[in-house]
């Protein structure tokens, strides 16, 4: 074996492919059944932490990201900062239930009905 090679072999190696689907498994179950405890933080933890870790899981092992030179991880980190961009843009305006010439008839229809099967309260 050469020393290039030798090289090579040290700087990637190749990581348990079975080992990280079960995990990926694992992490599915747990986002799947966070929902279902009915606490929106726990929702939320679920929801978006665990994506997270599962992209990174996904971007590490099976797209090596990491073996890649520097100027990947600032190309994404620029795009995260555009979609950042973009989300703080937009949604003042599309998160209102109302505007100029425009309304979101069925979001209303929505709370009404939510409101009246509470018996009138309104959260």
């Amino acid at each position: 074996m050469s020393a290039e090679h030798a090289a090579h072999a040290e700087v990637h190696h190749h990581p348990n492919y079975l080992r990280i689907w079960a995990i990926l498994l694992l992490l599915l179950v747990v986002s799947v059944a966070g929902p279902m405890v009915g606490i929106k933080w726990v929702t939320l933890v679920t929801a978006f932490g665990i994506a997270v870790v599962k992209a990174y899981l996904v971007a590490r092992n099976f797209m090596h990201i990491n073996i890649e030179k520097s100027f990947i991880a600032y190309m994404m980190a620029t795009v995260l900062v555009f979609v950042l961009l973009f989300f703080a843009g937009t949604a003042p305006d599309v998160m209102k239930d109302e505007g100029q010439r425009w309304e979101k008839p069925a979001w209303k229809a929505a709370e009404a009905a939510a409101a009246t099967s509470h018996g009138g309260v309104h959260h």
